[in-house]
């Protein structure tokens, strides 16, 4: 891992979905100014961190924690926005009964289909 401590952990993306990657980019200074590091869930450290094979690894979105627990899909989202006070009201909502599952549903369904909507919207993966 890198030499410093993010106070709230290691956010950790898809490097190879298009969507994610530009996410990363608008966001990374926003999450590292609050706390965040973020890293992409390819790099070598992470998969022997995590014992997990490459299929399993990149299905979520993750969060490293600083005691060394995680975080994974739409709960990642909450972490963070919880944590940044302009977001903390989107946190609020995304915790209501109802809405709660509504956002857990619609993480879901882009995970499972970021690929599909990064090549129609033309942000190609890294080669």
């Amino acid at each position: 891992m890198r030499a410093h401590s993010p106070e709230y952990g290691v956010l950790l993306y898809d490097d190879a979905c298009g969507v994610c990657r530009r996410w990363i980019v608008l966001w990374s200074g926003t999450l590292r100014r609050n706390g965040i590091d973020i890293a992409p869930l390819q790099s070598g450290w992470v998969a022997e961190r995590l014992h997990l094979r490459d299929a399993d690894l990149t299905e979520d979105v993750r969060l490293l924690l600083p005691g060394g627990s995680q975080i994974r899909g739409a709960d990642v989202y909450r972490y963070a926005m919880k944590r940044i006070w302009w977001t903390y009201p989107l946190y609020l909502i995304s915790v209501l009964p109802f809405l709660n599952t509504l956002f857990d549903r619609a993480y879901r369904s882009f995970a499972d289909h970021r690929h599909r909507i990064s090549r129609l919207c033309g942000l190609a993966p890294p080669r």
